[in-house]
């Protein structure tokens, strides 16, 4: 031990059995993924015969050439595109603004309203399907894209996430605002919404990784091939999962659908660290 780790009361062993911990949950949460990967670059052939061949070569990009090969995958991709984007942009305006309205202003039945939001958190999504189901095919929405986006708007996690954020700044800052002329508006949109970065970034990840990889419901709204998500496209192309014949097939679809979310994760993991340090609020 170190003369430094003895005046810091720390212990070596204890770091290394923490770092080693560390590195068997890395390798046991990327090798699954690594394992993809590979199978979707072999021949489906190849895997027929010996499925351990995904640790020699040869390789080929065979499985991607034909997904890309099918016109209908670009549409699903689209379609995915609008209904994430929609989604997440949707959520942080009506989660920033009813976030603002619990935690600064005052009207009758606040903390009731609030209370009946965070209910919405224990409702399982499973038990209004039918009566969604019913509402959506009543109005018309079902196939269309705001039958596809609509049900994501409903936010309780986001709405108390933003709500705890717009509390946790000082309200002096709305005070010194006001008394130099700004009206409540822009209080809200030039002093506290950019605050609130961090917290939005946060919440529009998971809000578009929870929209892309939803498919429950456009399963049952999209019944049109051309309204298909690319989940729900890329899950309507295999015709026996449990015993496929084109296994790095299925593997390269499950890549290709995975890897705009990898890539919006890259970019903005920065900010769901800095979320959860609570470094914007100082």
């Amino acid at each position: 031990m170190s003369a430094l780790d003895r005046a810091a009361g720390r212990n070596p062993w204890i770091d290394r059995v923490g770092w080693a911990a560390l590195t068997l949950a890395a390798v046991v949460m990327v090798l699954p993924l690594l394992w993809t990967v590979g199978l979707s670059l072999k021949a489906n052939g190849e895997l027929l015969r010996d499925t351990a061949s995904v640790f020699r070569a040869p390789y080929t990009l065979e499985n991607y050439g034909s997904i890309l090969a099918r016109p209908a995958v670009f549409r699903w991709l689209a379609n995915s595109l609008v209904v994430s984007l929609c989604t997440t942009a949707g959520v942080l305006v009506l989660s920033s603004l009813a976030g603002y309205g619990f935690a600064r202003l005052e009207f009758p039945g606040r903390k009731w309203l609030f209370a009946l939001v965070l209910f919405g958190l224990a409702v399982p999504e499973q038990s209004v399907i039918i009566t969604r189901h019913q509402l959506f095919s009543a109005l018309h929405l079902h196939n269309t894209y705001p039958g596809l986006v609509l049900p994501g708007l409903a936010a309780p996690f986001g709405v108390f996430l933003m709500t705890q954020y717009f509390k946790a700044i000082p309200a002096e800052l709305d005070e010194a605002a006001m008394l130099d002329g700004a009206s409540r508006r822009q209080v809200f949109w030039k002093v506290l919404l950019p605050l609130t970065l961090p917290a939005q970034a946060t919440l529009g990840i998971f809000t578009f990784l929870s929209s892309w990889n939803d498919y429950w419901w456009p399963l049952i709204s999209a019944t049109r091939s051309e309204m298909f998500t690319l989940t729900v496209g890329v899950a309507s192309s295999q015709i026996n999962f449990a015993q496929t014949s084109g296994l790095g097939f299925l593997m390269a679809q499950a890549v290709f659908a995975s890897a705009p979310i990898l890539v919006v994760y890259v970019f903005f993991q920065k900010y769901i660290v800095r979320a959860v340090s609570g470094a914007a609020v100082r």
